[in-house]
């Protein structure tokens, strides 16, 4: 009896010791078959064939490097455009360079050129890019800020499952004529559709800061990255809001969402959050996005790391074309999740 303890506990301990290679075999190989050759234990079959791999996919090739981008934008309803300005700063990432490509889709360009110079540069604009040609060389020891002035006219080349349009800039009821649904811009940008509303290097690797005034009617609100600078009252019954993130964050997570809506506002440790929902729904917005501050708290804590950004705001669109969308600092819902306290019990 003294020996069949130990013998037991040995018994146990080899079978865990295989139990273990098989799970890890099973992590590494989910889809392979095999059967543990009885006497030792060890694999003997492996899989008869080996996936090919997909289509390798590079990062996009930095030329140059984005730094800053400033946009002063009005809209037009009617015609569902953007009226704008930018100012882009750039350097060369590596490489001097005498030249630039930004990506622009749907443009009509009124200017481009150097933002201290009147003289305008030359370029080309074909497949959706202007090719723009430098006064002179530059090194990544240089920085040069381009002015463009445009016409957008955002339009859809189509969609995936998880978005399903590309449209990039979207003007929901522009005309009013629906008495049951509100007149909204927003916009939705992943992976490369925010330039069809402004001109920028469109690649998910990129990162910048950004400053963007909104031009609108005095009665909608506006929202984008950042921090809501000033806001000035305009002698033709216009505002222009001024929304400024200081951090830099990629081009596709740039937004603006224009609208009559209900603003209602919270706090997570003095850092300002709010929901934005349309005036029927403002009562229940607390309801509608409950949780965000213990969230904030949770993943700040599990992740060792304070949100870092300074606000977070929640927003509700109609007719979006996919369920959120995680933009820097303000996210874009579905107008799925605007509900009525009874309705979300």
């Amino acid at each position: 009896m003294k020996y069949f303890i130990p013998v037991l506990g040995l018994l146990w301990l080899l079978s865990a010791c295989n139990t273990n290679k098989t799970s890890a075999y099973q992590e590494a190989v989910p889809n392979a078959e095999f059967l543990p050759e009885e006497d030792e234990g060890e694999f003997t079959d492996f899989p008869s064939e080996i996936p090919e791999p997909g289509p390798y996919q590079a990062s996009a090739k930095r030329t140059h490097d984005l730094i800053h981008t400033s946009l002063d934008l009005a809209f037009d309803w009617q015609n569902q455009q953007v009226l704008g300005t930018a100012i882009l700063t750039i350097k060369p990432y590596f490489y001097p360079t005498s030249d630039l490509i930004l990506d622009a889709k749907g443009f009509t360009l009124q200017q481009v050129s150097l933002s201290n110079a009147n003289q305008p540069l030359t370029y080309t604009y074909h497949n959706d890019q202007i090719h723009i040609q430098l006064d002179r060389v530059y090194t990544r020891n240089d920085t040069f800020q381009m002015l463009i002035k445009y016409i957008a006219s955002p339009s859809s080349t189509g969609g995936s499952a998880a978005i399903t349009d590309n449209k990039g800039l979207y003007f929901i009821n522009p005309d009013g004529s629906d008495p049951d649904k509100p007149r909204q811009i927003w916009t939705q940008g992943e992976t490369n559709w925010n330039s069809r509303w402004f001109p920028t290097i469109d690649h998910p690797n990129e990162r910048c800061t950004q400053d963007l005034s909104l031009t609108v009617e005095d009665r909608f609100k506006t929202l984008s990255n950042g921090l809501l600078v000033s806001s000035k009252k305009n002698t033709d019954g216009t505002r222009t809001d001024r929304w400024q993130l200081d951090q830099p964050h990629a081009p596709y997570l740039f937004m603006i969402a224009v609208g009559e809506y209900a603003v209602v506002e919270d706090t997570w440790r003095n850092i300002p959050l709010a929901y934005y929902v349309e005036p029927a729904y403002e009562a229940d917005a607390r309801h509608i996005f409950p949780y965000t501050p213990q969230m904030l708290e949770l993943f700040s804590q599990k992740l060792g790391v304070k949100y870092p950004w300074p606000k977070y705001a929640q927003v509700v669109v109609r007719d979006f074309v996919s369920g959120a969308m995680e933009n820097t600092t303000a996210v874009t819902f579905g107008e799925f999740v605007q509900k009525h306290k009874a309705d979300l019990i």
